[in-house]
């Protein structure tokens, strides 16, 4: 009977618990949502926002059938003109229909994972530097305590301007507007993976360290072999709070640049003002908080891959 009881209380906390408290807010978020009145008419509901993301990928879909039919036409039209001129240079030219709210996702994504990469491979070397040496880490403190409580908001108009002057390319993928907001996640993102690899280098048992000298490893050795594999769990921790910041920081980034994204789309929504627009944007809300947690779950999964600990 014990194991069964054990197998019972699991499933309860895992399954049963956590739809009981979704089951009570979403009753919470209902009842406060029909007694506030907005100038935009009442406050969405779930079910509010259940009827917007169908909308949302209604409004996908009419928009791929329309990308699809452009670039069928384009290709008709190619291929006609090159019977009749078989020297022509077909120039073919993208759809430049409004990007859909999934459009905007997939842009925010990338954005993000592209600052927070620029983030790591900047923070993590930096912090196992400063977690070796006494004097590096004496030198760098000062200037990371001192960037660090820097708000997005501060870094932004000055990133922006620095961009617009020395950055000037027509790759479509490299857009201006991309490299301000990777930028901007980058400078406010790298802190916590800094700091946490330092303390998670700085804190590998003395015994490991005596077996380093023993074996007279080589210092790329040493930190490979020795250091990485005993910082992991910390410098994990760090990494999932920098991700987190970087997805917080590129929805305000967007928002306030007018960067395409989903910050742009609830800014965009917010000042068309019509009578869908509370209910857009709150189903914005809970798809910015849905890939977070989706984010900060791929991060422990990863963890969980590569440090040793993980299972123990």
């Amino acid at each position: 009977m014990k194991p069964y009881l054990t197998i019972t209380r699991r499933c309860l906390r895992q399954i049963i618990a956590p739809v009981l408290g979704l089951l009570v807010f979403l009753m919470i978020w209902q009842a406060a949502a029909n007694h506030i009145d907005t100038m935009l008419g009442k406050f969405p509901g779930p079910m509010d926002v259940v009827e917007q993301t169908q909308n949302l990928v209604a409004e996908h879909r009419d928009q791929r059938v329309k990308a699809d039919a452009f670039a069928e036409r384009q290709e008709r039209f190619i291929s006609e003109r090159l019977v009749h001129e078989p020297d022509w240079q077909p120039v073919r030219r993208q759809y430049t229909g409004a990007p859909t709210f999934f459009d905007q996702i997939l842009t925010s994504l990338v954005t993000v994972l592209a600052g927070f990469v620029v983030a790591s491979i900047v923070a993590i070397p930096l912090g196992i530097v400063m977690g070796l040496s006494r004097f590096a880490h004496q030198a760098m403190n000062p200037i990371v305590q001192l960037f660090r409580p820097v708000s997005p908001l501060a870094w932004l108009p000055l990133v922006t301007l620095v961009v617009a002057s020395v950055y000037t390319s027509t790759d479509p993928l490299m857009t201006r507007s991309f490299v301000v907001s990777m930028i901007t996640v980058t400078l406010c993102c790298l802190w916590p993976t800094l700091l946490n690899t330092a303390v998670g280098v700085q804190t590998v048992s003395s015994d490991l360290n005596n077996v380093s000298r023993v074996l007279r490893l080589n210092w790329f050795t040493h930190v490979v072999k020795i250091v990485l594999p005993s910082a992991i769990p910390m410098m994990f921790a760090g990494l999932r709070v920098s991700l987190g910041i970087a997805w917080m920081v590129l929805i305000a980034a967007e928002m306030l640049a007018q960067n395409p994204g989903l910050g742009k789309f609830v800014w965009d929504e917010f000042q068309n003002g019509s009578s869908q627009s509370l209910s857009r944007i709150m189903t914005a809300v809970i798809v910015i908080g849905l890939i977070g947690f989706a984010l900060d779950r791929v991060m422990l999964l990863l963890q969980r891959k590569v440090d040793w600990q993980a299972g123990a």
